[in-house]
């Protein structure tokens, strides 16, 4: 049960016929204070405002009005206009009685589920992934995981730049200077030094490998024999790597089409705008103006090839014809924001508008430096690198910690501890915000990083082991819950919430939210943990209220976690 929702809904119905109802439930929150309530009422204060009457008055008339039997005793006004709930603890009990033998854990079958398209990662195939790939890959999993949660459909589509000008140099380098035995013998690490010389030499002004490269780069388009035989062959050299990323990373996706597959409907989609009195030539080239933006958005260069522009809007077209989604979630870079503000608005007029088009912005890693997170060499860091460096790191925590384990369960728990690091440091960040990466931090054990909260569900299972029980005997004939101490009650409180933390994090797509709750969590068992014995409880029936909530409290963390893509272990 959304128990969040629920109060939304009474007190909604109570709402003064002047309020605007959706307006009023929005204004219930989990109170700010955990001493006066479980949840707070606050719409009386705008209402008051608005009809120039005291809120305090109006919230006491409201108070008289609620019906919240039998979730909450009666609502109490306070300060200048609020109205605080505190929910019964028999409620509580009950709901997380019948938790226990809830896999989903409170969260409900949704009535109309909307169907969601997460545009996420989208690498160039051409070299290997970096760590400016990070963000959109791991922030767009976990919407996704979230979104699958809560019930919507979700696709996931990782939008590949495999037809671009990466490719061209890339062709400009293979036929004048590639080294044919690194290339048999690492084939990924031969074409991104090829790239990178190619970069590197247009970098440094030479406009002949510009243009040879940009050459290159037509005729694979133009579909020039040689030129396609060798993106073919290129291909599943690439894709193999960036599979083996996906996979230590747990990232999967529904469809992998890259900008190669919509080449063929680039001319229509150019064509459809003309048609429609939306494009227009400007010097040479075929644009759409959009309102309220400098540049024009182009769709044709003046040399006749398409751009990202116009892949993005056959991008639209194919997903609305494929999927029919009510929302497109583009998980990309804030520098994109300007494109996406014209892509979206070009799509609307083109009749796009009963989808929702979404740039799911975040900001930049930063080093210590707080500049864009790079090598001691000045090369961004390698995606594959920072991983390996994350698991050697959590080794050597674990080495010193756990040396009794054997060193094949060490080195499982070092992959799990230390990439579920790297992904907590992220999306416990607001998406928004650039962050300054920094591997002491996300990885201690303490603070609110994804080993403290792997170290909890650990900890809650070395309980069990200790006591010589399971919690599955809980789960089939759940124990009467007992709430009598103020660290079992606020625990409880924190894991009926999980459902109203999981609609906010999508409302907001913004993992954040997640990752807070689940530090509150974790803060809440440590708090009861210290001031509840559970093994050792004053009587057999609170020791198995105290085991189900250590049981709900682990299923909690591994499926919040498991939402972002983190991993869990028994043994630390």
């Amino acid at each position: 049960m959304n128990v969040l929702e629920r109060v939304r809904s009474i007190v909604g119905a109570a709402a003064p016929p002047e309020a605007d109802r959706a307006s009023f439930e929005k204004a219930v929150r989990p109170a700010s204070d955990a001493r006066h309530g479980d949840y707070q009422a606050n719409g009386c204060m705008a209402l008051g405002k608005s009809l120039g009457r005291p809120p305090r008055e109006l919230a006491t008339e409201l108070a008289g009005r609620l019906e919240l039997e039998p979730l909450a005793g009666p609502a109490v006004p306070a300060g200048p206009g609020f109205l605080n709930i505190r929910l019964h603890d028999d409620f509580i009990a009950a709901q997380l009685s019948q938790m226990l033998g809830d896999e989903r854990l409170g969260l409900e079958p949704r009535a109309k589920p909307a169907t969601v398209v997460i545009d996420f990662s989208s690498p160039n195939v051409a070299k290997p992934m970096h760590v400016g790939h990070l963000r959109s890959t791991i922030i767009g999993d976990s919407l996704a995981r979230i979104l699958t949660a809560l019930g919507h459909r979700v696709i996931r589509d990782n939008h590949l730049g495999d037809w671009g000008s990466q490719f061209g140099m890339i062709l400009w380098g293979w036929k004048t200077a590639r080294d044919q035995a690194a290339y048999d013998a690492d084939p990924v690490s031969e074409l991104a030094r090829l790239y990178r010389l190619a970069q590197d030499r247009i970098k440094g002004g030479d406009s002949a490998v510009e243009t040879a490269a940009r050459s290159e780069t037509a005729k694979l388009h133009a579909g020039d024999p040689e030129n396609r035989a060798l993106w073919r062959e290129f291909m599943p050299h690439a894709l193999h790597a960036l599979a083996a990323i996906y996979e230590r990373l747990g990232v999967k996706f529904d469809v992998q089409l890259g900008e190669s597959f919509y080449d063929d409907r680039l001319a229509g989609v150019v064509d459809d705008l003309t048609r429609a009195g939306l494009a227009v030539e400007s010097e040479g080239a075929i644009v759409v103006f959009v309102e309220g933006t400098e540049a024009p958005f182009i769709v044709r260069k003046t040399d006749g090839a398409f751009t990202y522009a116009t892949t993005d809007l056959a991008t639209i077209a194919y997903r609305a014809a494929e999927w029919a989604p009510d929302h497109v979630l583009y998980v990309v870079d804030h520098r994109q924001g300007d494109h996406f503000k014209q892509l979206f608005e070009v799509a609307r007029k083109w009749g796009y508008r009963d989808v929702e088009l979404a740039h799911v912005a975040f900001g930049t890693i930063l080093g210590p430096d707080r500049r864009p997170f790079k090598t001691r060499d000045g090369d961004v860091v390698g995606l594959e690198s920072l991983l390996d460096e994350a698991t050697t790191r959590a080794r050597s925590v674990i080495d010193e910690n756990s040396p009794e384990l054997d060193l094949a369960e060490r080195e499982r728990i070092a992959e799990v501890v230390g990439t579920g690091a790297v992904k907590y440091a992220d999306l416990s960040q607001n998406r928004i915000s650039d962050y300054v990466f920094d591997w002491n931090k996300m990885m201690a054990m303490n603070g609110n990083t994804a080993t403290y909260l792997q170290y909890a569900y650990a900890r809650i299972q070395s309980i069990f082991r200790k006591g010589d029980t399971s919690p599955e005997p809980l789960r089939e004939h759940p124990p009467v819950i007992v709430l009598s101490h103020p660290a079992e009650r606020g625990l409880g409180i924190r894991l009926l919430r999980l459902p109203e933390v999981l609609e906010l994090a999508a409302y907001e797509r913004k993992p954040n939210i997640l990752t807070d709750h689940l530090f509150e969590l974790a803060n809440a068992f440590s708090t009861f943990f210290e001031g509840c014995p559970v093994l050792k409880a004053d009587s057999p029936e609170r020791r198995q209220s105290r085991l189900a909530l250590c049981d709900l409290t682990a299923r909690t963390l591994k499926k919040g976690l498991g939402m972002l893509g983190i991993d869990v272990v028994d043994r630390m």
